[in-house]
């Protein structure tokens, strides 16, 4: 997994008007929940909020907030729920899950197939079943992609199955090993 690292401030207002009050401020308003312990409001400066998530757009990522209070901490967490404007499709709150990165999380990894397959220069068909795998092991461990080289498929070949993916050590097959991720007809 990617890690990327957000500034953020603990805010002591909650509610509708001063959540209004913080977006025209261009700050983002977000609640980090953990296990157990009390939810924590932060605010985050929107300009810098939108480049992280572009960046980390449609990937998993390990987000580390660097929370200004009284002292600053640094939490590890995952975002779990992003709202929207319908507009602008700025983020207007967010809401961050803490996580240890000594615990094995389940997330679900893009499969990212390349080359092309020889049975299609045959004529035939590519048919791809399952286009993401769920691993679970510790959050820096995932990968964040799972590469997969279809140049030697033949027409009429059992195909590629979850078991034949490079999975790195310490992360385990979530899946149903013999299950086939894509095969040509």
């Amino acid at each position: 997994m990617i890690q990327v690292d957000i500034p953020a401030a603990v805010r002591s207002t909650s509610g509708k008007g001063s959540n209004r009050q913080l977006r025209f401020d261009n700050k983002t308003p977000a609640v980090v929940y953990s296990d157990g312990n009390d939810a924590v409001s932060l605010q985050i400066d929107a300009k810098e909020l939108y480049k992280t998530l572009l960046f980390i757009h449609g990937r998993n990522a390990v987000v580390t907030l660097s929370v200004d209070g009284d002292s600053v901490e640094k939490r590890h967490v995952l975002i779990k729920e992003i709202q929207k404007d319908p507009v602008t499709d700025m983020p207007v709150h967010l809401d961050f899950l803490e996580i240890s990165l000594d615990t094995p999380i389940q997330v679900k990894v893009p499969i990212n197939y390349s080359g092309t397959a020889k049975g299609v220069d045959l004529g035939g068909e590519l048919h791809i079943f399952k286009k993401s795998i769920n691993l679970k092991g510790k959050p820096l461990d995932l990968p964040d992609v799972v590469e997969a080289d279809i140049s030697p498929l033949d027409r009429g070949d059992a195909g590629i199955t979850f078991n034949d993916l490079n999975v790195p050590e310490g992360v385990d097959l979530v899946e149903n090993a013999e299950a086939v991720c894509v095969s040509v007809s």
